[in-house]
């Protein structure tokens, strides 16, 4: 689907566009999404721990009685991150080695110095990951692959009681 604006966008000093397909969604189709919000408490183990959470994603989902839509699932903390992959032994081994090799945990990180806390790998890391993911559902169903799993990934030198928030937005 193209975009058409409500204006030129190339004028100097002139408004924000504005997409004339977004404003026709909620003017022409009367549709009112549902927006749900719930929350996820979890301990981890520290540094390297990586935490299959599409099973508690899949109920949440289950429990909304929402069929379409989209679903967004963020940490809160700047030292962790939410991925997702094929989670098994082998792969769960050779991402923990991506990161040590990608962002040494054991090398001086100018944000250690601030804190004193040793904790500058950390969030590298949690900076590449990215603090959330959005999954499109259909029928009640998460649309992932079938081998592919929603994991929290911790990156913090220490264990931790993590905040995930997962948002719905559908029908």
């Amino acid at each position: 689907m193209g975009e058409h604006s409500v204006r030129d966008a190339g004028v100097a000093g002139s408004n924000p566009v504005i997409p004339i397909y977004f404003l026709s969604i909620f003017i022409f189709t009367g549709i009112l999404m549902k927006i749900m919000n719930e929350r996820m408490t979890l301990t981890t183990r520290g540094s390297g721990d990586l935490i299959n959470i599409t099973g508690e994603l899949f109920r949440i989902l289950e429990h909304s009685a929402l069929k379409i839509g989209n679903m967004t699932v963020f940490v809160s903390g700047s030292t962790a991150g939410i991925t997702t992959f094929e989670y098994e032994p082998g792969l769960i081994k050779d991402i923990q080695d991506f990161y040590e090799k990608l962002i040494p945990s054991n090398r001086h990180y100018d944000h250690d110095d601030t804190w004193g806390d040793a904790n500058g790998f950390s969030h590298v890391r949690a900076t590449l990951t990215g603090p959330s993911l959005a999954i499109p559902f259909e029928k009640g169903k998460l649309l992932l692959g079938t081998w592919q799993q929603v994991v929290l990934a911790e990156f913090d030198n220490r264990p931790r009681k993590r905040q995930l928030v997962v948002q719905m937005i559908g029908e």
